[in-house]
């Protein structure tokens, strides 16, 4: 009985073996990051396909590498990667009283050359900005060590020139 069931192993072990040669082979060895991709109305989708025509193809000195799945609402740059989403939800903190009046420590808000932005710290020192004032919410993720102010000046020729001033709600 040992026999069948060795030989029933072996038979499996070649393709099971293919398998894994061709899923290692697919990993993420290129660095390429993944991101979620909104899904914002029929409007905001065409500021955002808008912004993603004006956005710059360096970010704080890092050329432009886009996130996975490939996006019209998403863009990235570097590694780790700065991300962008266009067309996100409001954040709770954008109507949050204590973010406004300057108490809460986590969550700041601030312009940065003519782009509103709040800015939330993260976890590690990774920082979260999300544009204000703008009739499409747009995300920028920063990993830990990044210069927000260099890569929020990079991105406001863009966002100034793809998303109008206004609420987004």
């Amino acid at each position: 009985m040992d026999f069948f069931r060795h030989r029933r192993i072996s038979r499996l072990g070649p393709p099971a073996l293919v398998l894994l040669i061709a899923a290692t082979g697919c990993s993420s060895a290129d660095d390429n990051s993944t991101t979620a991709v909104p899904s914002p109305d029929t409007k905001v989708s065409e500021l955002c396909r808008n912004l993603d025509k004006e956005l710059p193809q360096k970010v704080d000195g890092l050329g432009r590498k886009d996130p996975e799945p490939r996006s019209a609402l998403t863009a990235g740059w570097g590694s780790p990667a700065i991300i962008l989403r266009c067309g996100v939800e409001r954040p709770p903190k954008m109507a949050d009283p204590e973010v406004a009046e300057g108490n809460d420590p986590d969550a700041v808000p601030g312009g940065v050359n003519g782009v509103d932005w709040l800015m939330e710290k993260r976890d590690a020192g990774a920082y979260r900005f999300t544009s204000a004032n703008r009739r499409a919410y747009v995300e920028v993720t920063a990993p830990a060590g990044r210069d927000a102010s260099s890569l929020l000046v990079d991105l406001a020729p863009a966002m100034k020139k793809a998303i109008p001033e206004g609420i987004a709600d």
